[in-house]
């Protein structure tokens, strides 16, 4: 039997929401609090709702211009090429990978006294171990969400996909996609090492060993993928168009698939996976920052904004009570037992440093082989 999780292993989707539970909130109502101006966010697809937006804009004066990203690497590239003087005011930034952006000096420590609203977030997120670096909060968690594997239900059985050994089976060859690099913790994991690289931080010599390990596995299986992708929307079109019917995946675009009615579900196979955080974060020298913090404070104002970020990205809220506002099938989306929440661990970023620069070009060669 299924049950839903309401703690940080919680992963939740759900569908659209009417614009009406997403005002602004009073203090942004009053003449005397508009502003002018504009301010820049890059995050990814639908984490800030349209409707909070255009309301937002409407009752602040506050133009927010939007300039998505699909991955991490390519969004830290660009800040630091911007480096010292960024166009962005707010990124977002996964929890696991806060230490590279902030060594780099691209990101400036979050200055929570600014945020009335920030107790509205549940503390399993705010106050967690991986949220304070060096003393600082460096961003505000909105998003959960894990890393499944996922399946139709239509053309894979359930007991398949208990391991993650379905991904290489000769019967699904060409039905299967994934993201490499996140593939490369996952599978890690699957051989029985630690993925955050945290045990071997003392022994390079093993940690290169062990990513020669994982690359050679996913090189040697390589004809299995139809195809490594980059973005939620390009795996959930994989599925619709019945490309693909196995992938390794964000939870939150296949349970907009679930809750869509299609035939997809998702599982945590017995060797494990990760889970991770998305925050909302202020750029350090960003050119409109005291709008950016206006953002932030706003959304972070009601459940109901917290439910509509899941029910557009698929990902669960970090906010209190933002799961009163989602509908009974939007919760079943994102239930897992708790056998599959046995193996979930959340990313760590002590070994970042290390991991990524054996991660990165066992990746391109991943892709050259």
């Amino acid at each position: 039997m299924k049950k839903l999780i309401t703690n940080r292993r919680t992963f939740i989707k759900s569908s659209a929401a009417g614009a009406a539970i997403l005002a602004a909130p009073a203090y942004l109502r009053s003449t005397a609090a508009r502003a002018s101006g504009t301010v820049n966010v890059w995050t990814y697809a639908n984490f800030i709702p349209d409707d909070f937006k255009a309301e937002f804009e409407k009752e602040t004066g506050i133009k927010v211009n939007v300039r998505l990203v699909d991955d991490q690497g390519k969004q830290f590239n660009l800040l630091a090429a911007e480096a010292p003087n960024p166009t962005a005011d707010i990124v977002t930034v996964a929890g696991h990978r806060f230490l590279q952006f902030i060594e780099s000096d691209l990101l400036s420590p979050l200055d929570t006294d600014r945020l009335s609203n920030w107790g509205n977030i549940n503390p399993i997120y705010s106050e967690s171990d991986w949220s304070t670096i060096n003393g600082n909060k460096w961003g505000a968690p909105i998003l959960s969400g894990a890393e499944v594997l996922a399946y139709n239900t239509e053309v894979v059985s359930e007991d398949e996909v208990k391991s993650w050994d379905v991904m290489f089976a000769d019967k699904y060859k060409g039905q299967t996609a994934y993201i490499i690099q996140d593939m490369m913790s996952v599978m890690m994991l699957y051989l029985g090492y630690d993925g955050n690289m945290v045990e071997y931080m003392d022994d390079p010599e093993k940690a290169a060993q062990i990513v020669k390990e994982t690359r050679d596995l996913l090189i040697e299986n390589k004809d299995m993928v139809r195809k490594f992708y980059d973005s939620g929307a390009e795996v959930q079109q994989m599925f619709v168009n019945q490309d693909i019917v196995l992938a390794h995946a964000w939870n939150g675009p296949i349970a907009s698939l679930i809750a869509d009615g299609f035939p997809v579900a998702m599982t945590i196979p017995k060797e494990g996976s990760y889970g991770f955080v998305y925050t909302l974060n202020v750029t350090n020298n960003g050119p409109n920052t005291d709008n950016a913090y206006k953002l932030l404070d706003a959304l972070l104002a009601k459940p109901e904004i917290g439910a509509q970020m899941t029910k557009a990205s698929g990902f669960i809220s970090t906010y209190k009570g933002a799961d009163q506002h989602l509908t009974e099938l939007e919760r079943k989306a994102s239930s897992f037992t708790e056998e599959e929440l046995a193996g979930l661990q959340f990313f760590r970023a002590e070994a970042n440093d290390m991991k990524y620069k054996l991660l990165d070009p066992a990746v391109e060669e991943i892709k050259a082989a």
